[in-house]
């Protein structure tokens, strides 16, 4: 971390202000560490330019110190599909940032069997929960702050949303099992519901209505022109204006992991809003 600083550090985390660009540096601080976790990301706008880079200078140092990595990915690589997507769907990319995502992840691929590096890849669907900055940002927390929730696209296509809890237990389940290694692995999610009924389980929680405003395409735009990483969601659009299923099973079945219940993980995720007002 640049900063140094971490909000609700749990106890026991050592917090080191660093670069993660800075290959010699990573080098340095991973040394005698079991596992990396690259879970880094550059603002949204530099993703083609500079997202290659950031992994290739955690990769390398992983490498150096012969050190487990464990990626922490998206879905971005699959591009618009149909039906219900699986790890081993296929890499068609219709996005810049979806291009970049499948390189990335196949340089991490590529790198394992090698025998280079001893690596698994974690992905995840739209996820929310405390401490996230995006989702929650904008479709939870204006609920708890009595003002309209933002959604994207259409309110009634089916979409897979993850918890990041979640999501979190799953990338420590792929750094401490051998089994996970050389694999892609996708979160354990409840599944799918539409936007509206998303709103509908947040206003069941809070016991108010709540309203809600679309985003399409041609708003996106319009307010890219003043916000870089609004801009950047246009392209991204297909997942909110499509069905976007994912199959979870590969993950729960292995390992025995099972999604946290909807209901339990908007609760947690409302209460932890509450606290950030």
């Amino acid at each position: 971390m640049r900063s140094g600083k971490m909000v609700d550090a749990p106890a026991g985390v050592e917090i080191i202000a660093s670069d993660a660009f800075n290959t010699a540096r990573n080098i340095e601080i991973t040394k005698g560490a079991v596992c990396v976790y690259q879970c880094a990301q550059p603002q949204y706008y530099d993703w083609v330019e500079k997202f290659p880079s950031l992994q290739t200078a955690i990769l390398t140092a992983a490498i150096a110190n012969q050190t487990t990595l464990i990626t922490g990915d998206n879905l971005y690589m699959y591009g618009l599909f149909t039906g219900s997507l699986r790890e081993d769907s296929p890499i068609q990319p219709n996005t810049r940032k979806g291009k970049v995502r499948a390189v990335m992840a196949q340089e991490i691929l590529d790198a394992h069997h090698a025998g280079k590096v001893r690596a698994a890849i974690g992905r995840a669907s739209d996820f929310f929960g405390p401490y996230d900055t995006s989702l929650t940002n904008y479709a939870i927390q204006p609920a708890v702050q009595g003002k309209t929730v933002n959604l994207l696209g259409s309110a009634d296509q089916p979409h897979t949303f993850t918890y990041i809890k979640d999501f979190g237990t799953l990338l420590a389940t792929l750094g401490t099992h051998e089994e996970a290694l050389g694999q892609i692995w996708f979160a354990p999610s409840n599944p799918p519901i539409t936007q509206r009924e998303f709103v509908k389980l947040i206003e069941a929680h809070l016991g108010k209505p709540v309203k809600f405003m679309l985003g399409g395409p041609l708003m996106m735009r319009m307010i890219g022109f003043f916000n870089k990483n609004i801009a950047e969601t246009v392209e991204m659009m297909y997942e909110w204006t499509n069905p976007y299923v994912v199959d979870t099973s590969k993950a729960e079945n292995t390992f025995g992991l099972k999604a946290t219940p909807l209901k339990q993980a908007m609760a947690e995720t409302l209460q932890w809003c509450k606290t950030q007002i």
